[in-house]
C-alpha cells in the first residue's frame, strides 16, 4: 500500500473515531423530583440512548428540595441540566422569567396539542391560560384519585348494615354526598377503624390539591385565572360549602392526621388504618405490589364522585418536561422530545409505570386493564382542573395554606372567615404584583 493510500486511510480512521467518540460522550440531563416515575423514565431513556448513542441521565432531588433546587439553578443561569420535568405551577415562573425555551412551534407542529388529553396540555404546557403559547411536553399525568378496601365494602353485614342505615346500597361512591355516608359508616376509633383518610399537610400543595377536589365538584372556583377575579369566587357560596365538607371529611379520618400528605395516605390502606384514602394515582403502584401492601388483592380504586352540580373534577398532579433556556443543547433536547412523543415510546412509558397524556393511549384497553387502577386514571385525566399557574403562585398556596388549615384542622373561626381572609389576601397580591388593569 503505497504511503498515500495509508495516510488516506489512517485520516478516514482517526475521523471515524473522532465521530464515535463524540457521538458517545453527548449526554442530556434532566432534572426532576425523586420519585418511581423518575426511575420509570430512567429505564425508558435506555432506548433512546441505543438508538441515538445519546445518554440521558435523570438526576433527581428529594421533593422537599426539587423546587429550590431548580429555581436556584434557573435563577443562576446555569447549565449543569438540559431539561426539567417541572410542576405545573411553574409554568408561569418558568416561562416569564425566561427559564424555559418557547415550544409552541413545536407542540402545534407535533399535533401535541390534539393527541394530548387537552387538559393535560392546558395543565402542563400552556401559558399563559388560552394563550396557545406552550413551554413545555406533557409527561407526567398525574391527579387525585381514591384507594379503598374492597373486602370492607363486600362484607355481606356491612352491606345490610349500611343499607338499613342510609337507604342505599354501600359501594364505590357515585357522589360526594356517597363519599361522606361511608366514611362516617366506617368510622369505628374503638375497633381502631376510620372512615377515610385526605391530604391536610399545610406545606406545599397537599391541603390545596385535598380542597380543590370538593370545591371544583361543588361548582366552586379559585379566580378567574384570565382576569385574577377572586372576590365572589374563591369565596363564593359553592366554595365556603365545599370547605365545611372538606372539614366534615377531617372529622372521620384516623388519630394525628392533621398534618398528613401521600406517604401517610397510603399508609391507611397499608396499616389498615381507613376504608378510603385519598391519593395521586402516581403512588398507587405501591399498593398493588403484596411486598409493600399487606392488603394488595383486596385494594380497590375510584375516580373522583359527582358534585352537587352532577359534574366530576379533580385537582391535577403532574408535570411537563421543558428545555431550559441556558443549556447548551437545546438542538439535541429538542431531538428526544421528538423521540418521546412518539405513539410507541408513549405505549412504552405507560407499560413501564409512568403516567402517559397520550389519548390514544389513554384510550385503549390494554392500557386500562393494565393496573386494576388505571382506568379509573384514565377518567380522571379528562376532569382535571389545577391551581394558579402565575409567577407568584407560591406566594397564593402560602397564603391558602394559612387560612385553610387552622379552619380545617384547628376548628378555629369558620369556613366564610377563611375564604373571605383568602380573598383579601389573594387580592392584594395580584395587586402587588399588578394583575389588575
Amino acid at each position: 500500500m503505497s504511503m498515500k493510500k495509508w495516510s488516506g486511510l489512517l485520516a478516514g480512521v482517526v475521523f471515524a473515531l473522532a465521530c464515535s467518540s463524540a457521538l458517545a460522550a453527548e449526554k442530556l440531563t434532566i432534572l426532576w423530583a425523586q420519585w418511581d416515575p423518575a426511575n420509570y423514565l430512567q429505564e425508558l431513556v435506555k432506548d433512546y440512548e441505543k438508538q441515538t448513542g445519546t445518554k440521558v441521565v435523570i438526576e433527581t432531588v428529594p421533593w422537599p428540595d426539587f423546587q429550590t433546587k431548580a429555581f436556584t439553578e434557573f435563577n443562576a443561569k446555569g447549565d449543569a441540566y438540559d431539561l426539567v420535568v417541572g410542576d405545573s405551577q411553574w409554568l408561569g415562573a418558568g416561562s416569564s422569567g425566561g427559564h424555559y425555551v418557547d415550544l409552541t412551534n413545536f407542540v402545534v407542529k407535533n399535533g401535541l396539542d390534539k393527541s394530548m388529553a387537552p387538559a393535560t396540555v392546558v395543565g402542563y404546557s400552556e401559558y399563559p391560560p388560552k394563550s396557545k403559547k406552550y413551554w413545555a411536553v406533557p409527561l407526567e399525568g398525574d391527579a387525585t384519585g381514591w384507594a379503598y378496601r374492597k373486602d370492607w365494602f363486600e362484607d355481606p353485614k356491612e352491606k345490610a348494615a349500611f343499607k338499613k342505615k342510609y337507604g342505599y346500597d354501600l359501594g364505590v361512591p357515585k357522589t360526594w354526598a356517597h363519599l361522606r355516608d361511608i366514611a362516617e359508616f366506617f368510622h369505628r376509633p374503638a375497633e381502631k377503624r376510620y372512615g377515610i383518610a385526605i391530604y391536610t399537610d399545610n406545606t406545599y400543595d397537599a391541603l390545596a390539591m385535598g380542597y380543590e377536589n370538593v370545591l371544583f365538584g361543588y361548582g366552586g372556583d379559585l379566580g378567574d385565572y384570565s382576569t385574577y377575579k377572586v372576590r365572589g369566587m374563591v369565596n363564593s357560596k359553592e366554595a365556603i360549602d365545599a370547605l365545611k365538607f372538606y372539614k366534615q371529611l377531617y372529622g372521620f379520618t384516623p388519630p394525628g392526621w392533621g398534618k398528613v400528605f401521600f406517604m401517610e395516605d397510603n399508609q391507611a390502606i397499608t396499616e389498615g388504618l381507613a376504608a378510603m384514602s385519598m391519593n395521586f394515582f402516581a403512588f398507587f403502584p405501591a399498593l398493588t405490589n403484596p411486598a409493600t401492601n399487606k392488603n394488595a388483592k383486596v385494594t380497590g380504586y375510584f375516580a373522583n364522585p359527582e358534585g352537587p352540580t352532577g359534574k366530576r373534577f379533580a385537582a391535577l398532579g403532574g408535570q411537563g418536561i421543558s428545555i431550559i433556556k441556558y443549556s447548551k443543547k437545546q438542538a439535541e433536547a429538542t431531538k428526544f422530545l421528538e423521540w418521546f412523543i412518539k405513539d410507541d415510546v408513549q405505549k412504552k412509558w405507560a407499560e413501564l409505570g409512568g403516567y402517559t397524556c397520550n389519548t390514544s393511549v389513554l384510550k385503549s384497553e390494554a392500557f386500562q386493564k393494565a393496573t386494576p387502577y388505571n382506568k379509573a386514571f384514565y377518567e380522571t385525566m379528562f376532569m382535571v382542573k389545577d391551581f394558579w399557574a402565575t409567577e407568584e403562585y407560591a406566594e397564593l398556596l402560602d397564603q391558602m395554606n394559612k387560612r385553610l388549615h387552622p379552619f380545617i384542622v384547628g376548628n378555629k373561626g369558620t369556613a366564610e372567615e377563611a375564604l373571605n381572609g383568602l380573598a383579601n389576601d389573594w387580592e392584594a397580591t395580584f395587586k402587588k404584583y399588578k394583575r389588575y388593569k
